[in-house]
């Protein structure tokens, strides 16, 4: 799976950033928790590198909770700021609300001492598409303030959202590289929803997604879909899933596309588990 997809939105909302980069104290970038390193957008890491940045592993509710753990763990032992969210746990939101608020109150009193004012801080929300940057900025302001949406690509513009009187946030469209040649981090991309549906191979998708759970969570899979054998290919597996759950073609057929449809959205949305792909 080589992704060439950049549409003219992406281009342009990286000149964005750009442009923007000299209003900003620190990045906020979002990492899907499911797939830190694959999520990590490596033309925005050349953007700001010289910027102070906070690492959120969003999503945190959906992933393997001892993977996530370990990504910590690995990224704040490569001395980045790193922080787990889940965005419907208020407790979790309130542990990153504390974190960039203090960052924030620094800030502004180091501007205080050095030029005696009272400057408003500014972050920046980084991320590919779909990571859940609006639902992350509604759950840090308290409320709906932007544009939420479960497809890659809603948010368009450039929109600034108070968190608090000195604290501003630039939300900004998600954004790919040009070219994904990596075959795992497509891969990965794809079952994070963060690539269109137009461009993907489903049915090969799930049968690498079947591998993964062979391997990695074999227990998910077996019990989700009723599975008694394991230790046979991966396209057979696709076809016993389709047989059990009744997604039929016509003349009674199973239908592998719509069956690999369905075991991507059951993944996506954790009913197989709570899964990462990938590990530090």
């Amino acid at each position: 799976m080589d992704i060439n997809w950049y549409p003219g939105h992406m281009a342009k909302a990286k000149r964005m950033m750009e442009e923007n980069l000299r209003l900003i104290d620190i990045i906020i970038e979002l990492l899907d928790a499911r797939a830190p390193r694959s999520s990590m957008n490596p033309d925005l890491q050349r953007l700001y590198k010289n910027k102070p940045r906070l690492i959120v592993l969003i999503k945190s509710d959906l992933a393997d909770e001892q993977m996530t753990k370990e990504w910590l763990k690995h990224l704040r032992g490569t001395n980045e700021h790193a922080i787990d969210v889940n965005c419907l746990d208020n407790r979790s939101v309130n542990k990153v609300k504390r974190w960039v608020n203090n960052f924030a109150d620094e800030r502004r009193e180091d501007y205080k001492k050095r030029r005696g004012i009272n400057k408003t801080i500014r972050a920046m929300v980084v991320g590919i598409p779909n990571v859940g940057k609006s639902t992350f900025i509604n759950a840090l302001s308290g409320g709906r303030k932007t544009k939420v949406g479960n497809r890659p690509g809603v948010t368009k513009g450039k929109q600034w959202i108070g968190i608090s009187r000195y604290f501003e946030i630039l939300d900004t469209p998600g954004v790919l590289w040009p070219n994904i040649d990596n075959e795992e981090v497509a891969f990965n991309l794809a079952c994070i929803g963060s690539i269109r549906d137009e461009i993907i191979d489903f049915e090969k998708l799930a049968v690498n997604l079947i591998e993964i759970m062979k391997e990695k969570y074999p227990k998910y899979i077996s019990d989700y879909y009723g599975l008694d054998d394991l230790n046979i290919p991966s396209t057979e597996i696709l076809h016993d899933i389709c047989k059990n759950r009744g997604w039929l073609g016509q003349g009674g057929g199973v239908n592998t596309r719509l069956g690999s449809r369905h075991i991507l959205r059951d993944f996506q949305s954790a009913k197989l588990g709570n899964i990462t792909l990938e590990t530090p």
